[in-house]
């Protein structure tokens, strides 16, 4: 189950802003919330300069969809809203509609955990057009955040190199709930355990710790704080070194060591968190050594991310488990993933999708029509490229421009389609793997394209064409001309 009916006991309604409300109210004022739509949800910019994002929040998605719906707390509440004149600001009929409000549509989805090149759709819902509106501002709650945590966690785990990475940013995080998510979304990512207790009892998270300074500041000597924890915790005693002085510090968890290995106990670690971790960790490890704990690790915390652990590995600190915090529960530097959800397409009277897309004199801001789907290309089990198309055309050539040339992909080359169903008719349709295997696919994902900054990601010649032509047309019209449909099959002759 995933965190929304866990922390929230159930699908919250207002969680939304108030404009999809009014534009679901103005909909159903003017008879056009029936039309069915295409939105996708998709990002921009891939964070942290990746180049791709490991998708995760899917679990909430569905469990959300699933569970949408207004209760009377939620009506009671609306129908206290007024307008500038003073008035109801919604009608009672719509109220009424919202009482009865049910997802009755169709959701496709990548998998957590897949990785998602700039611009693929994440998720494409394909519904009556209220609810599909609707459905926008908690799908991309639920999906940015995490999706930019678990990408930076496996970013993490990556530079690691096999060593644990722990989730150590519960106090950092923004708010109560983002904290649970983040938790997630870094297990997802690759974390080995989390000290975050209530994300290991919703989700099963192995979780850990240590002790804070505070616990070595309410006692006299710090050996005293040592030898106390150690009295209560003999089988799982980490100490924290360096409230006072590190080196000081190791010297006494080797003092409490040796006690604990005379009552027949192991001491289990010991934490550096402040300071020049490089020489700190070294002289750490020399006095271990000496002292005959060869086996006991150092784990290091103090701002870690994976520019610093990475250099920290470079110089050949002796670190194995590392505890990482606010960068990574906040998604540092990247204050948020750039996801946004887009209208593509409408069916219109006479059958067909007519086609919609946003233009914008920012680059990179403006989105592209249809009803897209993501087909990725593999050799031997290794993806070769991705190719992003359009399933409303009536015809398609698999064929795309990469660089100066033109790449054709056979119609039976092996592929995989990205985006999944996930519910048909407002009915959840697909068996959600547990955590560990989401887990296990996010770590295989991110390996795969880790390493290949030159790997293709393709938009098929049908798709951008069709992009083109109704580019051209959009900027060409007059404003005051009725917005016409443009048929995919207006746009099907063949590349030159």
């Amino acid at each position: 189950m995933s965190i929304i009916r866990q922390f929230y006991g159930h699908a919250p309604a207002l969680l939304t802003d108030l404009y999809q409300l009014t534009m679901a109210c103005a909909h159903w004022h003017n008879g056009t919330g029936e039309r069915e739509a295409v939105f996708h949800l998709f990002y921009r910019r891939a964070p942290f300069d990746n180049r791709f994002a490991l998708a995760c929040g899917l679990d909430a998605a569905i469990d959300y969809i699933q569970n949408f719906t207004f209760d009377e707390g939620d009506i009671d509440y609306l129908a206290t809203l007024q307008d500038n004149a003073g008035n109801p600001l919604f009608a009672e009929g719509f109220l009424d509609y919202l009482r009865n409000f049910r997802f009755t549509g169709s959701v496709d989805a990548v998998p957590e955990g897949s990785a998602v090149f700039p611009h693929q759709p994440m998720l494409r819902v394909t519904a009556p057009m209220i609810q599909a509106q609707m459905l926008e501002t908690p799908l991309l709650t639920l999906m940015n955040f995490p999706t930019l945590v678990a990408t930076k966690a496996a970013r993490i785990v990556h530079v690691a190199a096999g060593d644990a990475v722990l989730d150590f940013g519960l106090r950092k995080a923004q708010g109560a709930d983002g904290g649970v998510t983040a938790s997630r979304a870094a297990y997802i990512g690759g974390c080995a355990g989390s000290a975050n207790v209530l994300a290991g009892k919703l989700f099963g998270i192995p979780v850990s710790g240590t002790h804070a300074h505070s616990w070595i500041m309410s006692f006299d000597s710090e050996l005293d704080a040592f030898n106390a924890y150690a009295d209560a915790f003999p089988d799982q005693t980490v100490f924290l070194v360096d409230t006072y002085n590190s080196i000081e510090g190791v010297r006494n968890a080797i003092r409490a060591g040796r006690r604990l290995r005379m009552d027949g106990h192991k001491l289990a670690g010991i934490r550096l968190d402040s300071g020049d971790l490089a020489t700190l960790s070294q002289n750490a490890r020399d006095m271990l050594d000496e002292a005959g704990f060869e086996e006991v690790p150092i784990i290091a915390s103090s701002s870690l991310d994976e520019q610093s652990i990475g250099a920290l590995k470079q110089a050949g600190a002796p670190i194995v488990i590392w505890a990482v915090g606010t960068r990574l529960t906040t998604g540092q530097p990247d204050a948020a993933l750039d996801g946004v959800y887009k209208l593509g397409a409408i069916r219109a009277d006479w059958g067909s999708w007519s086609y919609r897309m946003k233009l914008s004199d920012t680059p990179g801001k403006s989105s592209r029509p249809g009803v897209q789907q993501v087909r990725r290309y593999y050799e031997q089990d290794e993806p070769i490229a991705d190719l992003l198309y359009d399933i409303a055309a009536p015809n398609t050539r698999w064929r795309a421009r990469q660089g100066g040339e033109w790449r054709e992909f056979a119609a039976d080359a092996e592929h995989v389609e990205m985006l999944v169903p996930i519910f048909r008719a407002g009915e959840l349709i697909y068996e959600q793997p547990d955590l560990e295997a989401v887990r296990a696919y996010a770590g295989e994902q991110f390996s795969l394209f880790a390493e290949r900054p030159d790997y293709p990601v393709l938009v098929d010649y049908y798709l951008e064409k069709s992009t083109r032509d109704l580019h051209a047309w959009l900027a060409a019209r007059d404003d005051t001309e009725y917005a016409q449909s443009l048929h995919p099959s207006s746009s099907s002759e063949e590349a030159s």
